[in-house]
């Protein structure tokens, strides 16, 4: 009884890893489309609230409310959303440093952040760390943004 039980438990770890994997391929398929996108921005964002106890979750909740803060129209609550959105993100690769898709969502916000906001410090560091690491990406939708991102 005890052997189906575990069975059982790798079988659950198993499609719960499965699981993950499809929503994090989802969640990175859907990241740039976001910028034109208010209501997937949107939804994703309330997605995500949910999920951020997983530094992967936290980055990409950080950066999607970085992109939010174009969709809001009023200058105070842009600059709000901007900054709650870096906190976040800067916590998740604080918690997950050598993270190359942390320092990737990093160095796309980055990139196109406004020099006034002074969040650009970085670009440089972030493109060393995410060439030197690109081996380690298994996802194509990942391959993909390092290739636009490091042409650059």
């Amino acid at each position: 009884m005890k052997f189906f039980a575990f069975v059982f438990f790798l079988f659950c770890l198993q499609i719960k890893a499965q699981t993950d994997s499809t929503q994090l391929e989802i969640i990175r398929n859907n990241y740039s489309k976001a910028v034109t996108d208010k209501e997937l921005c949107s939804e994703m964002i309330r997605e995500l609230e949910i999920l951020k106890d997983k530094p992967i979750y936290l980055g990409y909740l950080g950066g999607l409310q970085i992109i939010w803060a174009k969709h809001v129209i009023n200058p105070f609550r842009k600059l709000k959303t901007f900054k709650k959105g870096k906190i976040n993100l800067e916590k998740a690769i604080l918690i997950e440093p050598y993270n190359t898709e942390l320092r990737l969502i990093r160095i796309t916000i980055q990139k196109n952040t406004p020099r006034f906001l002074d969040y650009n410090e970085n670009i440089k560091e972030d493109k060393s760390f995410i060439k030197k690491n690109i081996k380690s990406i298994q996802s194509p939708i990942l391959q993909n943004h390092i290739n636009t991102i490091t042409k650059n």
